[in-house]
C-alpha cells in the first residue's frame, strides 16, 4: 500500500473515531437531560401530591369558594398529565413547553388560594394549613433548584449538538434542540412586593 493508500486508511479511522465520540458525547449529554428532569419529575410529584391535601384542609373553611378549589384541583390534574407526557420525553420541545404552561396555571391557581386564605384567620392558623403551606413553599425551592440543574444540562447538550462539526452529525441522528423548563411559578407570585409609606 502506497503513502495515498495510508493517508486514506488514517483519515477513514480518524472520521470513524471522531464520529464515534461525538455520537457518544450527545447520547451523554441527552442522557444528563433526562437524569436532571427526572430530579424535577421527583419534586413536581411531591407538589401535586400536596395539593389536594392542602385544598382538603381549605375546603372546610372555604366552602362557598368551591370554583377556587375546583380550579386549583383541575389545574393539578393538568399538571399532572403534563408531567406524565415530559417524562416520557424529557428532551421534546412541545412536552416541555406543555409542561412549563400547566405548572405555571397550577402555580397561578395556588397562588389564588393563598391569597384567598388570608381573609379567613382560623384557617390561616390551622396547623395542617401552615404545615402544608411550608411544605409547598420548600418544594417550590426544590423545584427552583432542579429547573436550574435541568437547564445547565440542556444548555450543555445544545452547545454540544449545535457546534460545528458536531452539528453535521447530530441533526441527522435526530438529536434535535431540547427545550429549557420555564419557571413554574406564576407572574404574581415572582412579583416583588410593593412597599409605600
Amino acid at each position: 500500500m502506497g503513502v495515498i493508500g495510508w493517508i486514506v486508511v488514517v483519515v477513514a479511522v480518524g472520521g470513524v473515531a471522531w464520529a464515534v465520540m461525538s455520537y457518544n458525547r450527545l447520547v451523554v449529554a441527552r442522557n444528563r437531560i433526562a437524569n436532571a428532569f427526572g430530579q424535577i419529575d421527583v419534586q413536581l410529584k411531591r407538589r401535586h401530591d400536596l395539593v389536594p391535601n392542602l385544598v382538603e384542609v381549605a375546603r372546610g373553611y372555604m366552602a362557598h369558594e368551591a370554583s377556587t378549589l375546583e380550579a386549583v384541583i383541575r389545574a393539578r390534574g393538568a399538571a399532572s398529565s403534563a408531567t406524565d407526557q415530559a417524562r416520557a420525553h424529557p428532551t421534546d420541545a412541545k412536552a416541555i413547553g406543555l409542561l412549563s404552561q400547566a405548572e405555571s396555571v397550577l402555580g397561578a391557581q395556588l397562588g389564588r388560594l393563598m391569597m384567598l386564605s388570608e381573609a379567613y384567620p382560623e384557617l390561616k392558623a390551622d396547623a395542617h394549613m401552615l404545615r402544608l403551606s411550608e411544605e409547598i413553599t420548600s418544594t417550590e425551592n426544590r423545584i427552583g433548584f432542579a429547573r436550574q440543574a435541568y437547564n445547565d444540562q440542556v444548555l450543555e447538550f445544545n452547545n454540544h449538538a449545535s457546534q460545528f462539526p458536531e452539528v453535521l452529525l447530530a441533526r441527522p441522528l435526530g438529536f434535535a434542540e431540547a427545550a429549557m423548563l420555564e419557571s413554574t411559578t406564576s407572574d404574581a407570585e415572582r412579583a416583588v412586593p410593593q412597599l409605600r409609606f
